[in-house]
């Protein structure tokens, strides 16, 4: 196989475009619809607490992985930290917030739904990535893609570095493509509130 002349990185802001998509259509879901199981029973009370604690994951999973990509995507190869268990943690935390979402909502449905369109956009994106990445670094990513898997982490590679060099410009954008998340908490609370006190009559009930 040829190595590709000229290679481009995929263009991120259709990924960011794509997911804020997703957030605005469950965000709509939600304010139309309701959980089948009551929503102030134990099951809920403790699939939103698992989800809660999965968003702050998935929160924390991000800042991580950025501490160590930072300004360097797509400039050097990034093998350490998060990076040594999967070529994409960036898009594993993403996974884990919209697993947390769709728990503290209620319904195990709309987690489903929410993990299969968000595993089918980030399935592509990472195989474009990872053509542009093996074209630009050669058998050095070859070498990397062979042993760490594309999404999900396989823990027992973990390596780190002693020091890590992290760039504030790119921390601050992270934290921003973290509002989706931090967003959509607030909302599922609110509109609990409203169906509690009858204020807002949901037109679907999602099991």
């Amino acid at each position: 196989m040829h190595a590709i002349s000229n290679p481009t990185p995929f263009n991120q802001k259709i990924r960011l475009g794509i997911l804020w998509i997703i957030a605005i259509c469950l965000a709509t879901i939600i304010l139309i619809s309701r959980p089948m199981l009551p929503e102030d029973g134990i099951i809920h009370e403790v699939m939103e607490t698992v989800g809660l604690a999965l968003l702050v994951l998935a929160v924390l999973g991000r800042l991580w992985s950025i501490l160590y990509i930072g300004s360097k995507k797509n400039q050097e190869l990034v093998i350490l930290g998060p990076y040594s268990m999967t070529r994409n943690p960036l898009y594993f935390s993403s996974l884990t917030g919209l697993l947390g979402v769709g728990l503290v909502y209620g319904s195990m449905v709309l987690t489903v739904v929410l993990l299969m369109a968000a595993l089918i956009v980030f399935q592509y994106t990472a195989l474009r990535e990872a053509d542009f990445l093996k074209a630009r670094f050669g058998e050095g990513y070859a070498d990397y893609a062979s042993r760490t898997p594309l999404i999900l982490p396989r823990p027992s590679l973990y390596a780190t570095s002693d020091e890590v060099t992290f760039s504030v410009n790119a921390l601050t954008k992270t934290l921003r493509d973290c509002l989706p998340f931090l967003v959509l908490y607030p909302i599922i609370e609110v509109v609990e509130y409203l169906h509690a006190t009858d204020k807002l009559h949901p037109l679907l009930v999602l099991p």
